[in-house]
């Protein structure tokens, strides 16, 4: 019998159901919630993913207009496994598994099991043989120990309700030496727009301590071309 982390290895069309599992198994770590309801939209099991594809792939969305400076400035290289973690429609999850090749793998972790169909369904269609789709609680990470060398967390950091918990699981899935990289909105009185002052709970400097706090090192802010309302900053697991 397989366990559940052998079934993250499992063919790509199986994936969809393993991981359900997989995410399901996973023990509360963070119980605390920073900002109750903040993915209600998200766990909503009559999510229909074209209205969300018309709000994530457009030009409008900055992360999607800069797409090629952000892959650039994540130093990707052939064989990483890497982790896309609230992978969403998989915008970067097809880039990630184009840029790491035939020897590398990418994680799509996401709590919308309607999101991962998606990914899995666009996977098969362009010939991606190295995605795995894993249905992640709202309070973890759902991945092997040192499993990943690269987290990459866009536009998803101000969604973790339970962020002490989701951090402690992922640093125990990165290896050491491996990366985070997080891209979020910039939170300024004055400056930012008023929608992102109510929907984003925290600025800069308090997301960036809750993850060193979880015990990975900050290694540097990185200015991407065409990154104008989010920021990037990259830490390191030593």
């Amino acid at each position: 019998m397989k366990t559940r982390y052998q079934t993250l290895l499992a063919p790509l069309f199986l994936l969809a159901i393993a991981s359900i599992v997989i995410g399901q198994e996973s023990k509360p770590e963070g119980k605390q919630s920073v900002k109750p309801g903040i993915n209600k939209s998200y766990l909503d099991p009559d999510l229909k993913v074209d209205d969300w594809l018309k709000r994530f792939e457009v030009e409008s969305r900055e992360v999607f207009h800069a797409k090629e400076s952000i892959l650039e400035a994540c130093q990707i290289q052939e064989g990483m496994v890497v982790a896309d973690i609230g992978s969403g429609t998989g915008l970067y999850t097809r880039q990630f598994a184009q840029a790491t090749g035939p020897k590398g793998w990418v994680y799509a972790v996401d709590i919308a099991a309607p999101f991962l169909k998606h990914i899995v369904a666009r996977a098969k269609q362009e010939g991606h043989q190295n995605i795995s789709a894993i249905l992640s609680p709202e309070d973890a990470v759902p991945l092997p120990p040192e499993s990943i060398d690269l987290a990459f967390i866009c536009d998803t950091y101000h969604h973790f309700e339970y962020p002490t918990g989701t951090l402690s699981s992922l640093f125990r899935a990165i290896k050491k030496g491996g990366t985070v990289v997080v891209i979020d909105f910039e939170r300024i009185e004055g400056v930012t727009r008023d929608w992102i002052m109510g929907h984003v709970r925290a600025g800069k400097p308090i997301f960036r301590q809750e993850i060193e706090d979880a015990g990975f090192d900050f290694v540097e802010e990185v200015k991407v071309n065409g990154l104008k309302e989010n920021y990037f900053l990259r830490f390191r697991k030593n």
